[in-house]
Formats: C-alpha cells, structure tokens, sequence
C-alpha cells in the first residue's frame, strides 16, 4: 500500500474510511454518546459507532509519513480499527484522478 499513499505530504487533509469492527450491527436507535441522559435517536443522525453499515468516515490531517504508515490527526477510532480506504480532500474546483 505505501506506494498508493507516497505522494501524501504533512499538511495534507485527507478522509480515512474505517470499518468499524466493534460495532453493535443490529442497533437502529441509540442515546447519542451513550448517555442515557440523550433522547434515544436513530443512528443515521448521529456519530454512533453502532449501525446496520459500519464504515466510519474521519476527515483528517497527514502530520508526518514513513515508509509504510501514516500518522494523522485527529482520527477518532480505537486502536486496530481496519482502514478501508483513503481519498484525498478535494475543494471546488479542484480535480485530481
């Protein structure tokens, strides 16, 4: 994979597409950040990890590569969550393919 991502720079935005793999598939409904406190709310209008299609989607930053990794910021997912994908942040106008 790291010559699919060589080109990405410090500085770059990027979106990161995980599959998040502890996730409850069956949940329709949820109290928004897990408090109960929260009205119960359908999780297609919230942040909920928990959904029928997993896939998280993290509008990122490229703080720095090395040969094979990338770190970014901020990406919020746990620890070994599987990235599924990588696109770069396109503004109006722009084209790149």
């Amino acid at each position: 994979m790291a010559a699919g991502f060589s080109d990405l720079t410090p500085g770059t935005e990027i979106i990161v597409l995980t599959w998040l793999h502890h996730a409850d598939r069956d949940v329709l409904r949820v109290h928004p950040r897990g408090d109960v406190r929260n009205p119960e709310t359908g999780v297609f209008s919230t942040r909920s990890p928990d959904r029928p299609n997993p896939v998280g989607l993290h509008l990122v930053t490229v703080i720095d590569t090395a040969p094979g990794r990338i770190r970014v910021r901020p990406l919020e997912a746990v620890d070994g969550t599987p990235v599924i994908d990588i696109k770069p942040v396109l503004r109006a106008g722009e084209r790149r393919y």
